[in-house]
């Protein structure tokens, strides 16, 4: 009786020839290697849609208007991870990325402005936007699930009432060149290499620093390996993408938000605040950190990612639309859930974030090219995100 309790408690289970499989054991290898289970799924979905359309979607054209339709989800998912790292919700940003967006075509259309000072300033506007999200979080003391609520209800309130509930068309040829347009493949070229380069340079950086400071590094053969494996993925990344016109802007600026989003989340004092506050706001308070300043800054970058996610759906369109960005708000957030951001705050990755907006593109493009029925695209949408949540779950009762 003793065994049976100890089995189905998470106890070591007797396999076969005296084989003994701890199930801790199993969550604990899960958790660690969380990031390649991710790409193993990638993998998978892909493996699948490949077979079910006949090879069309994994051809170069097919995978550029993949890349293409996550870089919005995946904007959303950089400010988003911040958020909920630091133990907040932001439901509005779907309606916030529709008023930029909106915002953007009015004032180069109906005003008639400089794309680029038409851009500046609704970059800006996002990120005060953000700002005053935070401020009546932090300072009024209004949870941040009510907060979004109430902006998700406004923002589009002002998109119907600033738009008059119709579309306006057409914008300005650079306005859509920002999402239309492709990076040369010369300069793609350029960029991967750069890429290569940046990374084997921090690796030897970190192996110099850990080396200085006494501190055990991995072996250089997993170092080398690691290096090869990223050179593999963004060389072949670059050359398919090369083979359908080249690389999507709207791709490159995702990139870029990625890498400066990822060293800030790693490399900064600021981003080692955020995980603090996510894990024990607290303690974080009475070490001497401003929490609410944290927070505050958190949110303005989610309004600034909601003006580039709404910049680049507009551009993409040609078109003001009073419906954009509808639904955004749980992409963004499933992504992050699916890309091992803990609900509970304090845990999380911005590459994490984007590879979950991909598994969240790939499963949209995949059953839009296999014809299958909307409702059923959402029902597995839901499931997916009901997953990923039950194994954060798992993760979070493994660490405790």
């Amino acid at each position: 009786m003793n065994e049976i309790q100890s089995q189905t408690a998470g106890g070591p289970l007797d396999g076969p020839a005296g084989l003994r499989i701890d199930a801790r054991q199993i969550q604990q290898i899960f958790v660690r290697y969380k990031l390649l289970a991710l790409l193993l799924a990638v993998a998978l979905i892909w493996l699948f849609f490949w077979a079910k359309t006949g090879g069309t979607f994994l051809t170069p054209r097919s995978l550029s208007n993949l890349f293409l339709q996550m870089s919005v989800t995946g904007m959303l998912a950089c400010g988003m991870v911040f958020v909920i790292i630091a133990g907040e919700i932001d439901l509005s940003v779907g309606s916030l990325l529709g008023l930029l967006g909106g915002l953007v075509a009015i004032l180069t259309v109906n005003f008639e402005w400089n794309t680029w000072l038409a851009v500046s300033v609704v970059l800006a506007a996002g990120m005060l936007i953000g700002m005053a999200n935070g401020f009546v979080t932090t300072r009024m003391r209004i949870p941040s699930f009510i907060v979004g609520l109430g902006g998700m209800l406004a923002f589009r309130g002002l998109l119907q009432w600033g738009t008059d509930a119709v579309t306006i068309a057409p914008v300005p040829d650079d306005l859509v060149m920002i999402a239309q347009g492709f990076v040369p493949p010369a300069i793609s070229g350029w960029l991967a290499a750069a890429i290569v380069a940046a990374a084997g340079y921090l690796t030897v950086q970190r192996r110099r620093n850990r080396a200085r400071l006494a501190l055990p590094s991995a072996p250089a053969w997993a170092d080398a390996l690691r290096l090869a494996a990223i050179a593999v993925v963004v060389i072949g990344f670059v050359a398919v993408l090369n083979r359908a016109n080249g690389v999507p802007i709207p791709v490159l600026i995702l990139l870029v938000l990625l890498a400066v989003f990822s060293y800030v989340a790693m490399q900064t004092v600021f981003g080692r605040h955020v995980y603090a506050v996510g894990g024990n706001v607290e303690a974080t308070r009475l070490s001497g950190v401003n929490v609410d300043r944290v927070k505050l800054a958190v949110f303005a970058l989610m309004g600034l990612m909601c003006a580039f996610a709404g910049i680049i759906t507009t551009a993409r369109s040609a078109a003001g639309s009073p419906s954009a960005g509808i639904g955004g708000e749980l992409d963004a957030i499933s992504a992050c859930f699916i890309g091992g951001t803990s609900m509970r705050g304090g845990s999380g990755t911005v590459y994490g974030a984007l590879i979950g907006a991909l598994v969240m593109a790939s499963l949209d493009n995949g059953m839009q090219q296999m014809n299958v029925d909307s409702s059923w695209q959402m029902i597995v949408k839901g499931f997916v995100l009901v997953l990923a949540v039950w194994i954060d779950v798992l993760s979070g009762s493994n660490r405790g």
